[in-house]
């Protein structure tokens, strides 16, 4: 069975979410513990990797790749499904869909991005328990208004500190299991400052939130600001954007700062453009794909990592040949000892029978 994510948080160090008790330099709210950081803030059992996906097979892939989350990026829907920017044209209905058809797919853990909610306190209570219902294992929440942007583009906007914390609590009142995570997120630093970021930071924290994400730090010292301040009090999440505005830093180093939780939200979506603009380019000049043949899946190779065999085998098993009746025709409806005779319908009870009805309704 797939470990939760507050199971993997809380390998991830002492900085990690832990059923009951109050753990050191930590405190219980809701069922749940945030503990302290080691003495030197770093995640003693390294941080859990998310690569962002966007549908069933980038979610299978990562999960044959190893990996023990994914990260269900709003700015990667909207790449990858409308082939436009992270400005908030996804709705929350698009979100739900591709979180159901991930869901089916794959059993780990997925944090969603539901950007700001998708409205007021009520429309968070709406979002949380429908996404809970249809699988996520955190829920991703932030302070912009909206429509939201990336959190990595100019002119953002902000919502007042104390709207969000109210959508914080309305979203930890609204889940039914203290197993689903809530994830808030300031997006202040480019808007407000550093400083007003770390203070609506703290304010999210003691409105309930389980895991802490300041998004957009712009220097090394910003990053190891974060976990100084947050790290003895709940999980960190750090968002990693390749050009983006944070300077780019591997997991490991991450985690010996004090981040439990990192993402690589649009890095397959990137790479995937690059080799498809490369493979098309490619196609078109040559018009065949014997160049890409070493670097792509054949046939079988994709039906063989989309399981094709064996759900053809398992439809198999439900076959009329499976099924032990020896060719034999099972009795036609209708066509038993109790069946009407030509020209009557049957009442709504055995044994009443009513005239079927003459042409022209009368």
């Amino acid at each position: 069975m797939t470990a939760g994510l507050r199971a993997l948080l809380s390998a991830a160090g002492p900085g990690g979410l832990t059923p009951g008790g109050l753990t050191p330099g930590g405190l219980t709210r809701g069922g749940l513990t945030r503990g302290g950081a080691t003495s030197d803030g770093a995640m003693a059992g390294g941080p859990v990797v998310a690569p962002g996906v966007y549908d069933g097979l980038s979610a299978l892939i990562a999960e044959r790749a190893g990996f023990t989350a994914v990260y269900l990026s709003g700015a990667s829907i909207a790449y990858t499904r409308f082939g436009r920017p992270d400005i908030g044209l996804v709705s929350f209905a698009e979100v739900a869909d591709t979180l159901a058809a991930i869901r089916e797919r794959v059993g780990l853990p997925v944090v969603v991005d539901a950007d700001t909610g998708f409205g007021n306190a009520l429309n968070v209570q709406r979002t949380v328990a429908r996404l809970e219902r249809f699988g996520a294992s955190a829920i991703q929440l932030e302070d912009q208004t909206l429509p939201k942007r990336c959190g990595h583009l100019s002119e953002k906007r902000l919502v007042p500190a104390a709207e969000m914390v109210g959508k914080v609590k309305a979203a930890v009142d609204a889940r039914t299991s203290s197993e689903t995570l809530i994830v808030a997120r300031t997006d202040a630093i480019a808007v407000e400052g550093f400083e007003a970021a770390l203070d609506r930071a703290a304010a999210y924290v003691e409105a309930g939130a389980d895991v802490l994400f300041v998004e957009a730090p712009q220097s090394r010292g910003q990053l190891e600001a974060v976990p100084s301040r947050f790290g003895a009090r709940l999980p960190l999440m750090a968002n990693m954007v390749e050009g983006g505005r944070t300077p780019m830093t591997d997991a490991a180093e991450l985690g010996r700062l004090g981040y439990a939780l990192v993402i690589f939200p649009g890095a397959l979506v990137r790479a995937l453009a690059f080799a498809a603009r490369a493979f098309l380019g490619d196609l078109k000049a040559t018009g065949a794909t014997r160049g890409w043949q070493g670097r792509m899946l054949d046939f079988e190779g994709l039906n063989a990592l989309l399981g094709t065999p064996e759900l053809l085998a398992e439809g198999r098993r439900y076959d009329a040949d499976a099924q032990g009746l020896d060719g034999q025709d099972l009795e036609a409806p209708g066509a038993g000892p109790d069946a009407a005779p030509e020209g009557v319908s049957e009442g709504v009870s055995r044994g009443r029978r009513t005239a079927a009805p003459r042409a022209g309704g009368r």
